[in-house]
């Protein structure tokens, strides 16, 4: 224990000389009139990708590039470094002929994660590599902390979420994953937009959090000394545009839930909700199959994905099956025997499933689901007709009142979009609304509350429409072959330390 800490005490002690060096080299920089935090710009004309990708139009031109040195060797009077860009790193040859000699001893002096710009011709060297050879090398920011892997590398995961910047700095493929979760909330908005959908803004701050079942959190509005939940749906809000005749809508925002971190959920996260007057569940599903399938061509150019080393077939027809034969499927239980919640209880006193009093026979019927098939739903499926006790907010199946037409699609295991055939009877709401007080009642702090605001929406009139939510941040997973959520997050909820 002692030799350990002894070994700290030494890399701290070298650590620290190191970070007095760099303040001492910008010191000299800004006593001599070269203080590089007076630089407020710096022409780029491409960038390191795009030189590599098309040498041949580039070969013999002058180049601008800037970016973050990662590496150096010096060799007498000429030298290379290695300069890192949004789109990946090049080459860079400097000799003392070509930058001239004062140019070339400032560049002797430069350390790694200085932030650079560089001009020059792109050539390629002895050895087959394109680079660029230096005409001007121009300091422009001085970094004045040692990157990671100087020292022990940056393969603390919490450290990677907390310093996000450094993670990005030395793990391209940490930086591609961001990059490719732009590109696909981007080819969402294309294809919804193509569709006829129209994007929408929503409160985020709301006196009534509804639309799904989860725990808000409160905060004081002190304008108007008024308590305000911040949202953890945007439903509500949606269909009150269905009601005002916008017949597409969409939103991709941020909502927040007071549930506890873990690989698939974090406190605030993004969310998709659509919703299209005159459609129901199934044409949810017809839209949310060709939703995934086409972002997935778009973004990677193929609908077969692989995802932790399965391979997720996204461009054949996704099964689709209700929850009470998905049981039967995978456990053998027929639930269509079951009529009473009695029987319910005593089936999961059967299969040692833990329930409260209060809970009904669809409620038995979810969580046998989610005990016993959800782990099955590798593939993508449609697990479709859940119980009226879990559906608040949809409308019941004309053929069996206890089941609604609502689907979840399960991809890796995993939920990926709720959608229902939307409940607009103003009469049957107010009783479900009335039966989640109920639960609230009893201590069910993820029950929705009674919206009377809703309640007249609704009285108003709202058409027949189909509603779906998709939970951005794992469509990325997905994509990415990401497993945590916290690494498809720039910045996730962490625990704070001193």
């Amino acid at each position: 224990m002692a030799e350990q800490q002894n070994q700290n005490q030494v890399k701290e002690e070298d650590l620290n000389q190191l970070l007095k060096v760099r303040r001492d080299k910008l010191a000299e920089l800004q006593e001599a009139g070269k203080d590089p935090f007076k630089i407020t710009k710096y022409d780029v004309t491409v960038h390191s990708s795009d030189i590599k990708e098309h040498y041949e139009e580039w070969e013999g031109k002058e180049v601008s590039v800037a970016g973050r040195m990662m590496s150096k060797r010096v060799m007498g009077k000429a030298s290379f470094c290695n300069v890192q860009d949004l789109k990946g790193n090049i080459q860079t040859y400097v000799a003392r002929d070509s930058i001239g000699e004062e140019s070339y001893k400032d560049f002797k002096k430069l350390d790694i994660g200085d932030i650079v710009g560089i001009k020059g011709t792109a050539f390629t060297t002895k050895t087959g590599e394109i680079s660029i050879h230096a005409t001007s090398v121009v300091l422009l920011t001085k970094s004045l902390q040692i990157l990671p892997e100087k020292f022990h590398g940056l393969t603390n995961t919490d450290l990677r979420y907390r310093q996000r910047y450094v993670d990005l700095v030395m793990n391209p493929e940490v930086r591609d994953t961001f990059v490719k979760r732009s590109q696909i909330i981007k080819a969402i908005r294309d294809h919804l937009d193509d569709q006829g959908f129209m994007e929408v803004e929503t409160p985020m701050l709301v006196a009534n959090a509804g639309g799904a079942a989860a725990r808000p959190f409160e905060t004081h509005y002190n304008a108007l000394d008024e308590d305000v939940k911040l949202r953890i749906s945007l439903e509500l809000y949606l269909k009150r545009l269905i009601v005002g005749g916008l017949e597409r809508v969409y939103e991709i925002g941020r909502v927040f839930r007071n549930e506890g971190v873990d690989t698939r959920h974090n406190p605030e996260f993004t969310l998709m909700e659509l919703y299209q007057a005159y459609t129901d569940y199934h044409g949810m599903m017809d839209l949310v199959e060709d939703l995934f399938r086409s972002v997935a061509l778009k973004v990677l150019g193929t609908a077969v994905v692989t995802y932790d080393g399965v391979e997720i077939d996204l461009s054949k027809p996704f099964e689709r099956i209700t929850m009470v034969d998905a049981l039967k499927k995978y456990k053998g239980i027929d639930f269509t025997e079951i009529h009473t919640d009695e029987e319910a209880k005593a089936l999961a006193d059967q299969y040692h499933i833990q329930y409260e009093a209060r809970h009904k026979k669809g409620d038995i019927l979810s969580m046998l689901f989610e005990e016993f098939v959800e782990e099955h739903l590798v593939q993508p499926t449609f697990i479709m007709d859940h119980p009226v006790e879990i559906s608040p907010l949809t409308k019941r199946k004309p053929d069996d009142p206890d089941y609604t037409e609502r689907f979840e699609l399960f991809i890796t295991k995993r939920e990926m979009a709720n959608a229902y055939s939307e409940l607009n009877d103003p009469i049957d709401q107010r009783v479900r609304f009335e039966a989640q007080e109920v639960l609230k009642a009893a201590g069910d702090e993820e029950a929705n509350s009674m919206d009377e605001d809703f309640l007249n929406a609704l009285m108003i009139g709202m058409p027949p429409t189909g509603g779906i939510g998709i939970g951005i941040d794992r469509f990325v997973m997905l994509l990415t072959d990401s497993y945590a959520i916290r690494d498809v997050l720039l910045f996730p909820t962490m625990r704070t330390v001193d």
